[in-house]
């Protein structure tokens, strides 16, 4: 279902390390050659596809939910393009406390989507590009999407780190972006554990967030929220409930139709 391209030698000039993405083309994209397709960025590369050559345990099956997914009308087809995280990724997703997301960021936005779009057939505009991530993913994600809204329009934070830093990120999102937005806030109720000695609840901390969301005015048509009973913090429960977050967040807008 669907092709996965594996560049491992991506050179990073913010970061100067050579990066390794993956990028899967639907089945619709080599069928349809004169369509042009949304793009759907993910951090941890190496954990969302469903490949020989993806993470050795479990991943998300980001290929194989969307090929579904569209495949039955639900959502149009999405290109995905993975973004492996480099060996500190704590310090890579990190948009504070000495952390160097804004290398990340400018990363992404200077180097890797002026690269995806002018070798691929993309749709570029913010309603047609998305961002996903889980844990230090979905703090970055929310973060860019903050950041550059007119860049990235659908943002998912999935069990969001969004206790690092403090309040920092509440803070951060201080009132409404101005741009067209849809975001989705993720946790499962079992997100409970212990990080080196640290307590890490992410179901509270989660819940606040979006009630900070929902506060700056963004409608239900703009923020979703799921609490996942009995889900834990990993790549499972993530796959498990990956229909369900991609159908809202990657749903097509009355601006625009399927085809």
């Amino acid at each position: 279902m669907g092709y996965i391209h594996i560049i491992r030698d991506f050179y990073s000039f913010p970061e100067q390390v050579n990066r390794t993405i993956r990028i899967f083309t639907p089945d619709a994209y080599d069928q349809q050659p004169d369509k042009r397709f949304p793009v759907l960025y993910m951090f941890d590369g190496q954990n969302i596809f469903a490949h020989p050559e993806s993470a050795v345990w479990d991943t998300w099956c980001a290929n194989t939910t969307l090929e579904r997914l569209a495949s039955a009308g639900t959502i149009e087809p999405w290109i995905i393009v993975g973004i492996d995280h480099l060996p500190n990724r704590m310090e890579e997703y990190s948009p504070w406390m000495g952390g160097r997301g804004n290398l990340t960021a400018e990363f992404l936005i200077n180097h890797l989507k002026p690269f995806i779009d002018k070798t691929y057939r993309t749709l570029s505009d913010s309603q047609n590009t998305a961002l996903m991530g889980s844990s230090m993913g979905g703090l970055i994600s929310l973060y860019l999407g903050k950041t550059y809204p007119q860049i990235f329009g659908r943002i998912g934070g999935l069990s969001p780190a969004l206790m690092l830093g403090g309040t920092q990120m509440f803070s951060y999102w201080d009132r409404r972006t101005g741009f067209w937005s849809r975001i989705l806030l993720y946790v499962g109720s079992k997100e409970q554990y212990s990080f080196y000695g640290i307590w890490l609840d992410y179901v509270p901390i989660t819940k606040d967030f979006y009630t900070r969301l929902k506060s700056l005015g963004y409608s239900e048509d703009e923020l979703h929220f799921i609490l996942a009973e009995d889900e834990i913090h990993h790549e499972t429960s993530w796959q498990k409930r990956l229909p369900e977050i991609m159908t809202w967040l990657l749903a097509p807008t009355a601006s625009r139709s399927f085809f």
